[in-house]
């Protein structure tokens, strides 16, 4: 089960989980981070690393982030975040509602 990174990284981008990530699975979009869900190997470094807890294992997601996991996911393998987001819209850094 890979993990997601969620809303609460939208305009954050701390990167302290990059650094973490021992299989460098973790990309920058323009307004947020991604993680490739093929590459995580759910060791959780990058969520202890996150200063905006804004990463969760896929399952453990919050109900109004589940969709999260299909952003994560339709980022890679282009690293295009106009596919991630398609059909959606990213919310502005000031929408964020936690």
């Amino acid at each position: 089960m890979p993990h997601v990174i969620a809303e609460p990284c939208i305009g954050a981008m701390h990167k302290a989980c990059v650094d973490a990530c021992p299989t460098d699975c973790i990309h920058e979009g323009t307004r947020m981070l991604y993680i490739n869900p093929e590459e995580c190997i759910d060791c959780g470094a990058c969520a202890e690393a996150c200063p905006s807890k804004a990463i969760f294992p896929q399952d453990d997601l919050p109900e109004k982030w589940k969709f999260y996991a299909e952003i994560n996911r339709r980022f890679y393998p282009a690293r295009d975040e106009a596919a991630a987001w398609e059909g959606r819209s990213l919310p502005a850094v000031g929408d964020r509602k936690g």
